[in-house]
């Protein structure tokens, strides 16, 4: 399956060590709360903030290691969306089997309702996951224009292909 040119292995592959710190992240979270540490403390393990970070290191990465540009930055972005909703998504139905709340699930971070619906669950999973990966993008797009803008190389206007052509004239 090819993306703007580049297979789903490359994109999982350009920022596996990302997408590995938000499963970490999320892991830990989970782990905590169902060991009852209290919601109070297992918040400063932020899944939001982990993905805040993988957005800027993408943004960068994307112009400083020549992986893409915008479209490539978009298959991205998406992919740490669906990484941290379909993680928030799985522990808030491990919260609807169990019956016991956890911090995925509880009303604090559920919009004060009760956090165990599939509603809620299904909500990660399109809505957040849409979202998240929309709003990602536009800021990342920024950030990733900001680097190409500040990098000292010079841009290439045309492909090496394009340029013997116009040569060859």
């Amino acid at each position: 399956m090819s993306l703007f040119g580049k297979s789903l292995s490359e994109y999982v592959q350009f920022q596996r060590p990302i997408l590995g710190l938000i499963l970490i992240v999320a892991l830990a979270r989970l782990s905590l709360s169902l060991a009852g540490v209290s919601n109070s403390v297992v918040k400063y393990f932020s899944v939001t903030a982990a993905c805040a970070l993988g957005l800027v290191l993408c943004s960068i990465l994307v112009h400083t290691r020549s992986f893409g540009s915008y479209k490539q930055l978009l298959v991205l972005i998406g992919l740490q969306s669906i990484t941290a909703q379909v993680l928030s998504a799985a522990a808030i139905a491990l919260a609807i089997v169990t019956g016991h709340d956890n911090i995925f699930s509880a009303p604090e971070y559920s919009g004060g309702g009760d956090g165990k619906t599939w509603g809620h669950a299904g909500a990660h999973l399109v809505l957040a996951t849409t979202f998240l990966t929309v709003i990602g993008w536009a800021i990342g797009s920024l950030i990733l224009y900001i680097a190409k803008k500040s990098d000292p190389r010079p841009q290439l206007t045309e492909t090496p292909r394009a340029r013997s052509k116009s040569a060859g004239k």
